[in-house]
């Protein structure tokens, strides 16, 4: 009897269907195809790189020992991965099950590639059960490149934002990693990219998502047991644009993911954009291949702007709104305010609501007193590392203390404080929080947070460390 593809994929797929879930048969086995036999060797066509690895790192064993069943101690195994036309010049990727041979067959062209049927995927963006896969790319059309003011704090990133807008993927910025310190325009930034992507390029799907949705989407879909649509959803994208991809600090199955997505959309070229607050290299809980992948393209940072790009914004901000300040309050306010963007259109809103409610002229004795009230309670950022700090002051206990593995009473209740800060004062993970307070992991942290609850309710001194130490960190 000779052998097919088919009937050897049908044997391996009753037996492997014995072995495992039925759930996960139905995921990561229906969906192959078997394209070629030659000898002992079967090629089968999975949908993705991400679906290869995925049974790479989870069912080898049991498609060896079920290739094997069929085919004898020298059978080996070839992925055909061709996820759509794009692919279809190129060649597949291939990997083998090990055998004593030593002799590598050559990767088999498929005949007849298995396409992926676009308009059956779920679009994460709609609402659940709608099959019309029509993606609004979720830009803002305010934040063009007009109106973003270009000076020596910006100008490395916004050269390479309009390089990109005009070759998405075509660049040696593949990823444009974007980071700086809040207000400083990189989510304004992204989002002009992207439109003028649309703009050059109408065939061009471009997609902006915060990292929190994009976390948020994920969870969705194992709830639903809709990975896989997720997963091809977003490898559709030509250009994808994350904002605040820090936020993927400590959760590992989403950082999987993404590695996956990243992987897929950089080897066809497609355009991928984040934004951070802090540089790849110091990003806390993320994983070393997907900071090293930050690194393959440009890092750009965005520093807080000078003096005379601070006076530029302030100018285009009043000539959008139609409003005149004297030349005198326009320096005043620009010599004053040098932390960030946000700030400034804050302290132009603070002076034209106090002249407006009081009925007073714009004059630089008024913006004098209400910029004197906006920066005494500007509040710094607040980073674990700061909370660390203050607990330590407040205790008198070292960096060192509170970082070992001492269990002695003071650096304990020391530790657990700054936890249970860390928690209440940034938005880290819990593991991310226990990374960066003595390597400690998520369930110690969650633990900490509750014995704090706990002697707050029940400790009238505790509760008074923890009213100190709050003041001191919001001071």
């Amino acid at each position: 009897m000779t052998l097919t593809a088919n009937s050897v994929w049908e044997n391996c797929l009753n037996y492997i269907k014995d072995n495992i879930p039925e759930d996960a048969f139905s995921t990561w086995f229906l969906p192959i195809r078997p394209a070629k036999i030659n000898g002992n060797i079967l090629t089968i066509q999975v949908p993705s790189k991400f679906f290869y690895e995925w049974l790479e790192e989870h069912y080898i064993k049991i498609l060896k020992s079920a290739l094997q069943r069929e085919l004898g101690s020298e059978a080996k195994l070839v992925y055909s991965i061709l996820m759509d036309q794009k692919s279809q010049g190129r060649d597949p990727y291939t990997v083998r099950i090990p055998s004593s041979n030593k002799e590598k067959p050559q990767p088999q062209e498929v005949d007849t590639p298995i396409q992926l049927d676009k308009s059956r995927l779920m679009n994460p963006f709609v609402i659940p059960g709608l099959q019309k896969l029509k993606i609004d790319s979720q830009l803002n059309p305010n934040y063009t490149f007009d109106n973003f003011i270009e000076g020596e704090s910006n100008r490395l990133a916004r050269a390479a934002g309009r390089a990109i807008s005009k070759r998405p993927g075509g660049t040696s910025f593949n990823p444009l990693f974007i980071y700086g310190g809040v207000g400083l325009g990189k989510t304004h930034l992204v989002h002009a990219i992207g439109l003028e992507v649309k703009e050059l390029h109408p065939d061009k799907t471009v997609l902006y998502v915060s990292t929190e949705k994009f976390t948020q989407q994920f969870i969705e879909a194992v709830k639903n047991n809709n990975q896989n649509d997720f997963i091809h959803f977003y490898q559709m994208i030509d250009v994808l644009i994350m904002d605040d991809i820090q936020f993927l600090s400590g959760k590992a199955k989403t950082q999987e993911v993404f590695f996956h997505i990243f992987n897929h959309l950089h080897q066809r070229g497609n355009q991928i954009i984040l934004t951070s607050d802090k540089s790849p290299a110091d990003i806390q809980d993320m994983e070393q291949r997907l900071i090293s992948r930050f690194k393959w393209g440009l890092s750009a940072d965005l520093q807080n702007p000078d003096y005379n790009t601070r006076l530029e914004i302030l100018k285009q901000k009043l000539e959008k709104d139609g409003i005149i300040f004297p030349d005198e309050v326009m320096d005043y306010i620009a010599q004053n305010i040098d932390t960030n963007v946000r700030e400034l259109e804050g302290s132009l809103n603070s002076i034209i609501a106090q002249a407006t409610l009081n009925k007073r002229e714009i004059t630089l004795e008024l913006t004098a007193r209400t910029l004197s009230k906006l920066v005494q309670t500007a509040r710094k950022e607040i980073s674990i590392d700061y909370i660390q700090k203050t607990v330590c002051e407040y205790f008198k206990v070292s960096m060192e203390d509170i970082q070992s593995k001492t269990r002695k009473r003071d650096v304990v209740q020391a530790r657990q404080l700054a936890m249970y800060f860390a928690k209440q004062y940034t938005k880290a993970s819990l593991a991310s929080i226990g990374s960066q307070i003595g390597k400690r992991d998520h369930a110690t942290v969650l633990h900490a947070c509750k014995t704090v609850k706990n002697l707050q309710e029940t400790d009238k001194a505790f509760r008074g460390y923890i009213e100190d130490i709050s003041r001191k960190i919001s001071d």
